[in-house]
């Protein structure tokens, strides 16, 4: 006789397992702690066989019946039901472990593992907040280029700079999964030219040397918190960027050689970086130290113990002392320094550009060692701060002395 409804639902456990049949093999067993589970007994191959279907109440009665009827179905097409299903399990397991959300966390646990922590911040937020909205639950073999661009269109609307570096996240996320067989192809690749263009915007700096000179003594007279303040004085003396510089560790200090060795995780080029400290950033260190040397960071947040000053720190001190965007940016110190050492001192671009930590090439092609000219750049460095102090002295010919001082070593160097 066939199960009603009620009857299921108002089936009571006793001391032992009992089952209530509801026909053709169906049944539902009561366990003693009330628990209620949907079985099928069938025959295959000449031997008496189980399949569970699933829970009561998760798997009503009726749905029960359906996959009796599913599993009679396969029987009479001589497949075993069990086997069925395990194969479909494996099927959906080896589909969630394919998936661009699967894949893409995998890629980022390898291969972001190095990156800095705000670089992996913003990628793993893109991806997060983003990109596994979009096409996260898609097996990464069928992504197509449509699903992937409507993605980054969304992305689009709030800032182009981002969709791009989404595209270009995607990519390396594409040629990953093809590396480890699980994708054929890098589908990013078709979108070349779908986004719009971006805009290169470069950081907003100074270089009229008389506007030089009132930056720095706005700096100097900035009645803000002494750790921003020291950390504005020192912007344009090492010309770090911003994340190096804020991250300044005492560790890093190497007082006797007189110098900042940065490590390779905090650069943006992987590769541990030498700032020789001139005599102005050394005794604005040695002034810091009295108090901030009992933290491990040389500009400690005020709010958060134990994490460094934030990342809008400098440039909301620089905006409260009535410089916007548009006229000065934490990283348009690096291009101030990058085109007057060039222009006005006379330095050669290689080693201003050893000293931004940018990738230089000898002649071979190959990448120079990081202590490579380090003499020279220490003797640049003390050149650099002692321009900005004529600058900001108010002493302009003192600067061009410096200038000329400069230029006259070169000329006899050549």
């Amino acid at each position: 006789m066939k199960l009603t409804a009620s009857q299921v639902k108002s089936a009571k456990p006793a001391a032992k397992a009992h089952k209530l049949s509801d026909g053709r093999g169906l049944y539902l067993l009561v366990q003693p702690n009330g628990a209620k589970y949907w079985r099928l007994k069938y025959r295959f191959g000449r031997k008496e066989k189980l399949l569970a279907i699933g829970v009561y109440p998760d798997v009503s009665l009726a749905e029960a019946r359906a996959a009796c009827d599913e599993a009679k179905a396969l029987l009479r097409d001589s497949r075993d039901p069990s086997l069925v299903k395990r194969l479909r399990k494996n099927f959906l397991e080896e589909q969630s472990n394919d998936t661009f959300e699967a894949i893409a966390t995998e890629w980022f646990e390898q291969k972001m593992a190095p990156m800095s922590l705000g670089y992996k911040a913003r990628t793993w937020r893109l991806l997060e907040n983003d990109l596994f909205p979009a096409i996260g639950k898609n097996p990464i073999a069928e992504v197509t280029a449509v699903q992937l661009l409507e993605a980054l269109r969304t992305i689009e609307s709030r800032t182009v700079y981002i969709a791009h570096r989404a595209k270009q996240t995607c990519s390396q996320i594409f040629r990953y999964a093809i590396s480890t067989g699980r994708a054929d192809r890098d589908i990013a690749s078709d979108l070349t030219g779908a986004l719009k263009p971006r805009t290169v915007k470069h950081a907003a700096t100074l270089l009229d040397t008389n506007a030089i000179g009132q930056l720095l003594r706005s700096i100097d007279s900035y009645s803000g918190s002494m750790v921003v303040k020291v950390a504005l004085q020192l912007s344009p003396l090492l010309f770090a960027r911003p994340g190096e510089l804020r991250t300044m560790e005492w560790q890093e200090i190497n007082w006797n050689k007189r110098r900042w060795e940065i490590p390779s995780s905090k650069m943006k080029m992987r590769e541990a970086h030498i700032v020789p400290l001139a005599k102005q950033p050394l005794e604005l260190l040695e002034q810091i130290k009295t108090l901030t040397g009992v933290s491990s960071y040389v500009f400690p947040s005020a709010r958060k113990g134990g994490r460094p000053l934030s990342d809008n720190g400098v440039r909301t001190a620089l905006r409260s002392m009535g410089y916007n965007n548009e006229q000065i940016s934490p990283h348009g110190f690096r291009a101030m320094a990058r085109t007057l050492l060039d222009e006005e001192l006379g330095f050669r671009v290689d080693l201003i550009e050893h000293q931004l930590a940018h990738a230089v090439k000898d002649p071979l092609g190959r990448a120079y060692n990081r202590t490579k000219h380090l003499d020279e750049r220490t003797e640049m460095m003390q050149s650099w701060a002692d321009f900005l102090y004529a600058l900001r002295d108010g002493q302009p010919e003192r600067a061009n002395n410096v200038a000329r001082f400069e230029a006259k070593l070169i000329d006899a160097g050549s």
